[in-house]
């Protein structure tokens, strides 16, 4: 551990010394139209909860707000909301189209960046751009509803909510004085060319645990904020303890007052019914916005407090308000809470801030890598948010409400998963699109968490394995809308691969590999027992995160005896294999009992090895061709290859592991089972290669993957072919072939039809929010870098390849994963031209000096120029472009 502050903050927290994790960005930017909040009886959580109830409607499973924080357990919270004078709408949180309301699924409105952060989030930083023009609400649903799919998504910077700079840049920090100690400064900057008044409301509120008919059980009181007699705002809760809130004598001549009211439903303008508390969630919009004072407590008590505060300012000045939440025997004098004291404490943990990244990072401060970095580990700490979702109670309704349909027992979603009890603060793929865990994509957070924060990244993987997420059949949930829903095996991976990055050789954490190793063990018992349809070692995982990559949807079944053995089902499970076998030699080394549970991956392995390459002749590998295709085995025991040319037939590249001889030779049981299975099984052991060591008597370095030397070029061939899968900025999902030859497949009396293409989804399968069709995806182009690498390790300079193919430009595989990482890098790296290739076609992100270094990180992004799309704040899987960076520093 190095000797930085923030080192020596996590060290604490770590051993429990100080809990400097308690208070975080945990606050969810989108809880409405989720599926905690849906008790509808056809389970349409978007329009059973919409964002025009929001402001109305207390929730029942968690809280949101903008650019938020609150404690891990979501009681109290604190976010901003800002008015400006014109809108309709109070700003209290994120707007966005619902998936049926986006002409490519949901889609979040909204100008918004994550800056900076800590991983204790001793420092946070981030930046919402606030109209002075009325907020677009109806314009941004009007057109999105006219567009079709193959129109492009109708976005905030395409309206004139942002023309001639008529708006506010709002800058939110938090730093942390002690793990109680929380100070807020929110920076207002007009950008406009007029003076424009903004109306500032901090507001303090508790998450309603009150409503339900569950006291005492989900708390043993109501809690309360209160104006003291002293003048201070103070909110006590019986288990997080009394806060006092805390507003800058300085600021007081902006100063409108006190506003209180409870986090409770308006029923009279939702519903027509009579409120059970004549104040209530949204009475701060109507005093606000409609000037009705009456709307508000004037006893100045309630579940919900806010400071409202406006001034005019004038362009290109600053408005600066400074709050603090406290712990109530830890509160400073009033002398030091705001003040010079206050500003030398924000100033210094945000030169910690500076200090902790510049030690990580390996570029220089000023580089645009080291941008690039900084923002994308800031996005990731941004997106850890609190998750509260228990299935049954959720499904049997609350005694404090009206009963839910009786047809949600018997039919509900996520039904079958009664063990299910979340509450945790989990790492969230975008925080508002996604605002709850996808397995798949946790696993890619954690390997670049790892690098700033290992104990954060190894509970994110402990906890999916634990008894109330993982099924008792060893299944781990996927995400809400479908906890069955079946995501690609990378939970094994992402822990080995923290395991190694999280310390160094001789230091690391076996406790950590020995314990997730366990449950690994039943989660790949349940991938074989249930996928493993035929018995052939030919999986069939169902859509595996691909969305709308295949010809069928593939998460359903074919019908009339015929199902479905997929390339890249079949890929994940070898890959699967290898990262199991990895983590048994490894654990072998300090337990001999593993060499056992070794040689029995070793054996698995080989087996689908020889399934994908040679069953019934040939696998799934097609010879003319030189490529892995899904196959349909019909009713009378025929195959029909599914001669798409995607990342489905590339993905078997990943499964490939090398074994140095000396690390065989620490093994000596697992040595002789492997030395007796090469003599006595050679059918299966065709596909094991080795290369000697120097001194003829050593045990040779062992390589297992599925492709053959001959098979892998011949795949590099279409890979690295720029009029295949290469693009300018990584692999495409879909080759370009397919632009002019689209794969059609007559199936039941239906032309079924993949074409390349390389923007936004065309097709409506899963939400039609994604697109596997054509553009590059950083998850699945991470994973095949890593596997080139490790191709390398074992041929060297002995492999080398035309990179990109036709050049004559010849590689080996180590340089392959470098010009990959290269053209990866560049979707983030301003070109000659200064733009961005990610942002080049969004307008202001591309070229206006107030937005381009405010970076966002998209899905996904388009398969010839780039552009950034889906989701806009997928820090998540996208933060790996900071790992891609990192590995062409180390060159």
């Amino acid at each position: 551990m190095d000797d930085c502050p923030e080192s020596a903050r996590l060290a604490e927290d770590d051993s429990r010394a100080k809990n400097w994790k308690r208070w975080g960005p945990y606050l969810s930017a989108r809880q409405w139209g989720t599926v905690r909040e849906d008790y509808s009886p056809n389970g349409d959580c978007w329009n059973y909860f919409p964002h025009d109830h929001a402001r109305s409607r207390a929730y029942r499973w968690g809280e949101d707000g903008l650019l938020g924080f609150t404690d891990r357990e979501c009681r109290l919270c604190f976010a901003p909301a800002l008015w400006n004078g014109v809108d309709p709408i109070l700003k209290e949180r994120l707007f966005g189209l619902t998936n049926g309301e986006g002409n490519h699924g949901e889609d979040v409105k909204e100008a918004y960046f994550y800056l900076d952060g800590l991983p204790t989030h001793s420092y946070q930083r981030a930046l919402y751009k606030y109209p002075q023009r009325a907020y677009p609400y109806d314009q941004l649903l009007a057109t999105n509803r006219r567009r079709t799919k193959q129109d492009p998504e109708f976005e905030i910077t395409d309206t004139e909510a942002f023309a001639e700079n008529r708006y506010f840049d709002v800058e939110i920090e938090y730093a942390k004085g002690a793990p109680d100690d929380i100070l807020i400064q929110i920076t207002a900057t007009n950008r406009g060319p007029e003076s424009w008044t903004l109306h500032l409301l901090p507001t303090l509120w508790f998450r309603n645990t009150w409503s339900w008919g569950r006291m005492p059980e989900e708390t043993p009181s109501r809690p309360e904020i209160f104006r003291r007699d002293d003048g201070r705002i103070e909110a006590d809760h019986a288990t997080l303890g009394n806060f006092l809130f805390l507003l800058d004598p300085a600021s007081q001549a902006d100063a409108r007052g006190l506003l209180f009211t409870e986090n409770e439903t308006n029923l009279q303008r939702l519903f027509g019914g009579a409120n059970i508390h004549p104040f209530v969630k949204d009475a701060f919009h109507d005093a606000v916005v409609h000037g009705r004072s009456d709307a508000v407590n004037p006893a100045h008590l309630g579940t919900k407090a806010a400071a409202h505060y406006a001034t005019e300012i004038a362009p290109g000045k600053t408005w600066r308000l400074r709050l603090r939440l406290v712990e109530q025997s830890q509160a400073p004098a009033d002398a030091e809470a705001f003040g010079d004291a206050f500003s030398n404490l924000l100033k210094l943990r945000k030169d910690e801030a500076d200090n902790f990244y510049q030690k990580r990072i390996p570029y220089p401060p000023e580089s645009e890598e080291f941008r690039i970095m900084r923002q994308a580990q800031a996005g990731l700490l941004w997106s850890k948010q609190f998750y509260n979702y228990e299935v049954p109670r959720w499904l049997k309704g609350d005694p404090g409400q009206p009963p839910p349909s009786p047809e949600r027992l018997a039919h509900g979603r996520n039904r079958d998963w009664p063990h299910v009890f979340n509450r945790d603060v989990l790492s969230m793929p975008d925080n508002w699109e996604y605002p709850w865990f996808a397995a798949w994509d946790l696993a890619f957070h954690t390997v670049e968490l790892a690098r700033i924060d290992p104990t954060l990244a190894k509970s994110q993987l402990e906890l999916l394995l634990r008894e109330w997420y993982m099924h008792p059949n060893g299944q781990i949930p996927a995400y809400e809308f479908a906890f069955s829903d079946v995501n690609p095996p990378v939970h094994a991976w992402a822990a080995w691969r923290v395991y190694k990055i999280a310390n160094a050789r001789g230091a690391r954490d076996v406790r950590f590999l020995e314990s997730v190793f366990q449950k690994l063990l039943m989660n790949f018992t349940w991938w074989v027992n249930r996928k493993d349809s035929s018995g052939r070692s030919l999986f069939s995982g169902g859509f595996l995160g691909l969305d709308n990559i295949g010809v069928f949807d593939r998460s359903k079944p074919l019908g009339d005896g015929n199902f479905l053995e997929q390339a890249d089902g079949t890929a994940w499970m070898a890959h699967y294999c290898l990262t199991m076998l990895g983590m048994a030699m490894e654990l072998a080394e300090n337990d001999s009992v593993y060499e056992d549970i070794a040689s029995k991956f070793f054996e698995h392995f080989v087996t689908i090895m020889n399934a994908i390459n040679t069953f019934g002749g040939c696998g799934l590998w097609d010879g003319k061709d030189g490529f892995y295709y899904d196959q349909v085995s019909l009713l009378n025991g025929s195959q029909v290859p599914l001669k798409i040319r995607s990342i489905v037939g590339l993905l078997p590249l990943i499964a490939v592991a090398v074994a140095p001889g000396a690390t065989i030779n620490r093994l000596p049981n697992f040595k002789k089972r492997v030395t007796w299975f090469i003599r006595n099984r050679p059918e299966l052991a065709l596909h094991i290669s080795e290369l000697n060591e120097l001194d003829s008597h050593a045990t040779p370095t062992r390589m297992l993957a599925i492709p053959s030397r001959e098979q892998l070029v011949r795949m590099l061939g279409y890979m690295l072919d720029e009029n295949e899968f290469l693009s300018p900025h990584g692999i495409r999902s879909v080759s370009r072939y397919h632009k002019d030859h689209p794969y059609i497949l007559k199936w039941d009396c239906e032309d079924l039809r993949v074409d390349y293409t390389p923007g936004d989804s065309t097709t409506g399968l899963f939400g039609g929010n994604s697109n596997w069709r054509g553009p590059i995806w950083m998850p699945i182009n991470y994973l095949l870098v890593e596997a080139l690498e490790r191709y390398h390790h074992f041929y060297g300079d002995a492999l080398k390849v035309e990179c990109p193919t036709g050049s004559g430009n010849m590689m080996n595989l180590r340089d392959v994963a470098r010009e990959i990482k290269r053209r990866l890098a560049s979707l983030f790296l301003p070109g000659p031209d200064g733009t961005r290739p990610y942002a080049a076609s969004l307008g202001r992100y591309a070229n206006d000096p107030l937005w381009r270094n405010n970076l966002l990180f998209n899905e996904y992004f388009h398969g010839d120029n780039g552009r950034g799309l889906g989701a806009d704040h997928q820090t998540g899987w996208t933060a790996l472009i900071a790992d891609c960076l990192r590995g062409m520093a180390f060159r």
